[in-house]
């Protein structure tokens, strides 16, 4: 049948393993300095991979066999050396749900987060978060990953957490944010990853929070282009700050 599955460029790729990281499933390995896909019903074709600081990955439609959830997991953890022992918890210092993947970089490691002790609140006055998931940069977002579900998803510019003091408050309450910028970034990795967020079908709600700037308006532009090749119909609304 024919699916998305992931491609690799090996004349981009540097073999810096950061897709190894990203892919849950285990679909993917370092071989001769190159990242490969080991086996096509590994893959999920959701793009969790496509952080490729080379750009060297991409989402293409081919004949591939049916991803297989169970085999895939099961070939990682014999693979890892985790076949029969129990799931690990967090590092210490933070709190949250069960992560996206385990091991990786913490940076790109999905997760759901919970409000710190007051402990924990007291020890660093002023510095608590209020963020309810991370990562929040697009380009890092897994479009699996399990805080996006039946989700509200606040898709803002850089520069609206500078501009608006009362952010936390009344715009990220009750969203789960994302953040981009269609200047400084790449914005076909852009387009790639947000389409397969929405194509996802997990998140229910899209906000844009843009600043009024000529630039910034590609922030609209992506989301726009987005929806049409996801072919999704989800609720979005667009709000611009005035500078």
């Amino acid at each position: 049948m024919k699916r998305l599955i992931i491609q690799i460029d090996e004349e981009k790729c540097t073999g810096c393993g950061q897709c190894i990281l990203d892919c849950a499933e285990g679909a993917l390995a370092i071989v001769d300095g190159k990242a490969k896909l080991i086996k096509d019903s590994y893959c999920d074709g959701l793009g969790a991979c496509l952080n490729c600081p080379e750009g060297a990955l991409q989402l293409i439609e081919r004949e591939a066999e049916d991803f297989d959830e169970e085999e895939a997991l099961a070939a990682k953890a014999e693979r890892d050396g985790l076949a029969g022992k129990p799931a690990g918890h967090g590092q210490h210092g933070l709190s949250h749900d069960m992560p996206h993947k385990t091991g990786g970089c913490p940076g790109s490691m999905a997760r759901a987060l919970k409000p710190l002790s007051p402990a924990a609140v007291a020890a660093n006055p002023g510095l608590a978060t209020d963020l309810p998931s991370w990562p929040i940069q697009l380009r890092l977002v897994p479009p699996t990953a399990a805080f996006l579900k039946g989700a509200h998803v606040l898709l803002a510019a850089h520069c609206a957490g500078f501009a608006l003091p009362s952010l936390h408050k009344d715009w990220i309450a009750g969203r789960i944010p994302i953040i981009a910028c269609p200047k400084l970034e790449d914005n076909a990795a852009l387009l790639e990853k947000l389409t397969a967020i929405i194509k996802s079908g997990q998140i229910a709600r899209l906000t844009v929070l843009r600043m009024s700037v000529p630039c910034c308006g590609g922030l609209e532009r992506l989301v726009q282009q987005a929806m049409k090749d996801a072919q999704s119909d989800i609720p979005v609304e667009c709000h611009i700050i005035a500078v």
